[in-house]
């Protein structure tokens, strides 16, 4: 029987520290390629490499550093390595949750996005920035990976897969959860260099989650795996609807 094609990509670059895991698992269901960014590119998002040429570096067998976008590189691994036929592409591990409007700035989940936009079943899976084994991870997301495999995800659709710090003994389930919302600073940190020029950096409070029954922050801020579907249509059909009412 032939293996599934599994294409693995990540924002954290081809020194990831979830790299690794993540491809050993993806090696028990299928003939992995990888094809990262050969340097960190966290909070890409969607962005794409048009303005230079994609230089392509094969490191290993199958393993590809790329000099551009977490979403060039699951262009590139689909396009031109795998020739369209990929049967699975997974996204991470991350170093640190996407989780509600995480998404929106994630190169991580931007890489699925991508996948999901060439027509291949994709999941991103990020992990709690202050866990260090990311095995327990890699284990359920062989695991849920095998479930893709078999039966597939709606047209459109990919997986958004967030884990806790892994408890004793790994992780037991998951639970199906809707994006929640995180709060972020907003402050702009604005310094000055050995020269007297100005500089700024985005700075700002942590992070926060907001505690809401059903979303992802809910469900790891409990202890377990969220995952959650999103999909590539951002139509708001609601307010599709009351348009229909204005004058436009």
């Amino acid at each position: 029987m032939k293996r599934p094609q599994i294409l693995v990509c990540n924002d954290d670059g081809v020194h990831g520290p979830g790299l690794p895991a993540l491809v050993a698992a993806m090696r028990r269901l299928g003939r992995v390629t990888v094809c990262v960014p050969d340097q960190e590119r966290s909070a890409d998002s969607h962005s794409l490499t048009l303005h230079k040429p994609l230089r392509a570096r094969l490191l290993s067998e199958r393993f590809y550093g790329l000099n551009g976008s977490p979403a060039d590189c699951a262009r590139f691994g689909l396009l031109q390595v795998l020739e369209g036929r990929a049967d699975l592409v997974v996204s991470g591990i991350n170093r640190g949750y996407n989780l509600g409007e995480d998404v929106i700035y994630s190169g991580t989940v931007a890489a699925a996005m991508e996948a999901t936009l060439l027509r291949a079943p994709a999941i991103a899976f990020s992990l709690d920035p202050d866990a260090r084994d990311y095995r327990p991870a890699a284990a359920y997301a062989r695991k849920l990976a095998a479930q893709v495999l078999r039966r597939g995800l709606p047209e459109g659709v990919c997986l958004n897969v967030n884990f806790p710090v892994p408890p004793r003994g790994g992780y037991l389930a998951g639970q199906a959860a809707r994006l929640g919302r995180r709060i972020y600073g907003t402050a702009i940190s604005r310094r000055v260099d050995t020269r007297g020029h100005e500089y700024f950096w985005l700075a700002g409070r942590q992070v926060r989650g907001v505690d809401e029954p059903g979303t992802d922050v809910a469900v790891v801020a409990r202890g377990r795996v969220s995952v959650t579907p999103l999909k590539i249509d951002r139509t708001d059909h609601v307010a599709l609807r009351a348009l229909a009412e204005w004058t436009l």
